[in-house]
């Protein structure tokens, strides 16, 4: 039985309050952290927050959900941590999950769709604005730029969900690609001799499983697409470096370009819907999961269960991996082959970032030369705007809305 003292009710509390108010992305919650569960409550110290925040940096997955998951194991373990992970993401999932499910509806009502004409190019261009920061910040070497071309020009070509993990283990080998001083070695056989087997053993062996899974069941059963969908997200949440600014992208790329899950009109309108929510941006899975059950003619149980698979999917590799390295993450940080393969990794995300931003153009380009026009005007508005304005992207989507509705 989990028993919970004061200390873990408040913090429960304080964690509920957290997800209710938490806008901006990975950089505004850690503030808020810092302030709430630091400066505030002292549940932590600030060199240990920036510790846990530094090891999501390194770590795939959502970084705000593991930040938030470490703290949480630091006040009261695995159960306190699982307990917030779930607090965090029931939220923002279910709602997600309703507008998913009523979609149909939504999609009859003309405002719907006049509204959705000015929404989708925001969304646009805020994939956009993403793609122009993270270039910025982590294209800073030669090595670092072709690899990020290079995964744009691969990405474009092939179309393959397979290409994500094979570049992202290629732009990490070529950046470590240095050899690490004879001082490491001792440290590198004391991590080593530390890592538990089985958990290592359980954590690749879930992705094996839905693979095996999905491909052996026949595609005409129930439970087919349930399972795939479990194994695609799984894996994003195995490959995924860089929070939701690249999952987004590399979703519109798998999903939507390359299987058809759902339209690219669905995908952006999900994703207008997931900006003005507060709570993990990973949450947007949630639509998709709904989305892809509900295009294969499933009923509201079904759509359910594919936002739950969707959901916990892309969240239980980050999950496990922060409560798994956070023992011994002060040995791993030092290791300078870690360190020095993150550059790499962010170079390849960079690319698959604008990849989709260039997939996203496409369906626009296809329209007349009106609405094209149109469209790339709203996109060049919203990316000045975000780059050199204080503006957050929950009122950029709100002031949509309202000039659809009104206009």
């Amino acid at each position: 039985m989990i028993k919970l003292n004061a200390k873990k009710l408040l913090f429960l509390k304080d964690v509920m309050i957290f997800t209710l108010t938490a806008f901006g992305g990975a950089q505004a919650h850690l503030a808020m952290m810092l302030k709430e569960f630091v400066l505030k409550r002292r549940y932590i110290s600030e060199d240990e927050l920036l510790e846990l925040n530094a090891m999501t940096m390194v770590l795939p997955g959502p970084s705000s959900t593991q930040t938030l998951v470490g703290i949480a194991y630091k006040v009261g373990g695995v159960y306190l941590s699982l307990i917030t992970f779930l607090i965090w993401i029931f939220p923002s999932a279910a709602f997600l999950c309703f507008i998913g499910v009523i979609y149909s509806f939504l999609g009859e009502k003309s405002e719907f769709h006049h509204v959705m004409d000015y929404i989708q190019p925001i969304a646009v261009g805020i994939v956009g604005y993403a793609a122009i920061t993270l270039s910025r910040s982590q294209l800073k070497t030669r090595l670092s730029l072709w690899l990020a071309f290079g995964a744009v020009i691969v990405t474009l070509i092939l179309k393959n969900a397979f290409v994500f993990p094979i570049l992202i283990l290629i732009g990490g080998v070529i950046s470590a690609a240095l050899e690490s001083s004879s001082k490491e070695q001792g440290l590198h056989t004391g991590i080593f001799r530390n890592i538990n087997q089985k958990k290592v053993l359980y954590f690749i062996g879930i992705l094996l499983l839905f693979a095996s899974l999905g491909a052996i069941i026949n595609q005409t059963s129930p439970f087919s697409l349930p399972i795939r969908l479990f194994e695609n997200f799984y894996r994003n949440g195995v490959i995924i470096f860089g929070g939701g600014q690249v999952l987004v992208p590399l979703m519109f790329t798998e999903f939507v370009e390359m299987k058809g899950y759902l339209t690219a009109d669905q995908f952006l309108s999900g994703y207008a819907f997931q900006q003005i929510l507060p709570g993990p941006t990973f949450s947007f899975t949630s639509f998709v999961g709904t989305m892809a059950m509900k295009n294969a003619g499933n009923g509201i149980l079904g759509q359910i269960a594919g936002s739950l698979v969707a959901t916990l999917g892309i969240n239980l590799p980050g999950v496990i991996l922060v409560l798994f390295f956070v023992p011994f993450w002060d040995d791993l940080k030092k290791v300078s082959r870690i360190r020095k393969s993150l550059s790499g990794i962010n170079a390849v995300a960079v690319g698959f970032v604008i990849a989709a931003f260039l997939f996203l153009l496409d369906p626009m380009l296809k329209k007349s030369m009106g609405s094209s026009f149109f469209e790339f005007g709203i996109i060049a508005v919203t990316i000045c705007i975000l780059c050199f304005t204080r503006i957050r992207t929950p009122w950029l989507i709100l002031t949509g809305v309202l000039v659809g509705l009104i206009f």
